[in-house]
């Protein structure tokens, strides 16, 4: 009888383990210290840049299992910001992000390694896949007494891929607009 309590008592245990050592640690994202920035080629002789001044999201991270890190973000497209307000007004306008029918810009990964992240981006009402090349950092310990870990990354998206059209051609050939995006991803995420 003793012996039947024991293993008993110890396949629970092996049952609870895997519970037990689970390292996945939430993380929310430090909008101080944080930036999600772009450049767009205009009249295809300049990179204008432009950022977005608000955004939200969470990392669930593991170093020891990247299968169970997660990433989700969430931006707020009337918060885009290229310093000039007629574009940014126009930015907003339906020709572009269509802010006030579709106010927020959102990623959810889907899976994470060492080197990338990739996930559903939904821009517009539309949803793609993309893949960020990162770097992740941490989890390293804060000043407060805390932890914190940091992504960083970089990708080009065609924008017309959700639905962002507007252009004007040129007197002399080419776009107003180019077509291609350089998104840069700059993350440092406080553990909850």
């Amino acid at each position: 009888m003793r012996q039947q309590i024991r293993a008993a008592f110890v396949f629970a245990s092996l049952l609870m383990a895997p519970a037990a050592f689970a390292a996945v640690d939430t993380y929310d994202i430090d909008p101080a210290h944080s930036s999600f920035t772009f450049t767009v080629q205009h009249m295809m002789i300049s990179n204008v840049p432009g950022e977005f001044d608000s955004f939200s999201g969470q990392v669930m991270y593991d170093p020891s299992d990247l299968a169970d890190s997660k990433a989700n973000i969430s931006i707020d497209a009337n918060s885009i910001n290229t310093h000039v307000a007629k574009r940014d007004a126009h930015l907003k306008s339906p020709d572009f992000f269509d802010a006030a029918k579709y106010p927020a810009i959102t990623f959810v990964s889907t899976k994470v390694t060492a080197t990338a992240i990739t996930g559903n981006l939904t821009m517009k009402g539309v949803t793609k896949e993309v893949t960020i090349p990162v770097t992740i950092s941490g989890p390293v310990a804060t000043m407060m007494g805390g932890q914190a870990v940091g992504i960083t990354g970089a990708l080009t998206i065609n924008r017309q891929d959700w639905g962002i059209n507007w252009n004007k051609t040129l007197d002399k050939g080419g776009l107003a607009v180019s077509n291609n995006v350089n998104i840069t991803v700059s993350i440092e995420a406080d553990k909850k």
